[in-house]
């Protein structure tokens, strides 16, 4: 699948999760976050330490998602990023994965490979490809 079927793919899911979710507005995890509500998506935030991120419940890893969430946008580092897929992949849920631009990790995008899951992982950024604005 080319670049463009890969992200059309990963939009159509239902229920989106982002790790890496910020509490700091200016920082990419809050901005991934704000651009899913804005283009009226589901996402619930993955942060370790908020009980919330922009009013919505937060959950502390990625392995306390439920099983609704089939995609995941990860804005990590990339040491995190490979413990965060390990994770996803252990949910048995997550199909999709998408690496913001930073977040890349080439162990982490062979394993998402070898377990079949969609992933997004050459620079693309969502906030470019279904748009943001900073007002929201």
């Amino acid at each position: 699948m080319d670049k463009k079927g890969k992200i059309a793919h990963f939009l159509q899911a239902e229920h989106f999760a982002v790790a890496g979710a910020s509490t700091n507005r200016s920082k990419f995890g809050n901005k991934i976050l704000r651009s899913y509500l804005e283009h009226g998506y589901k996402a619930t935030p993955v942060n370790p330490v908020a009980a919330q991120v922009e009013g919505i419940p937060s959950v502390a890893s990625v392995a306390e998602l439920p099983a609704e969430v089939t995609a995941l946008s990860i804005i990590t580092p990339p040491q995190v990023t490979r413990k965060v897929v390990a994770e996803a992949i252990a949910q048995g849920h997550i199909k999709h994965i998408w690496m913001q631009p930073g977040a890349e990790d080439k162990d982490a995008v062979e394993l998402c490979q070898a377990h079949g899951i969609n992933t997004i992982a050459d620079g693309s950024c969502l906030l470019v490809e279904i748009g943001f604005s900073e007002g929201h």
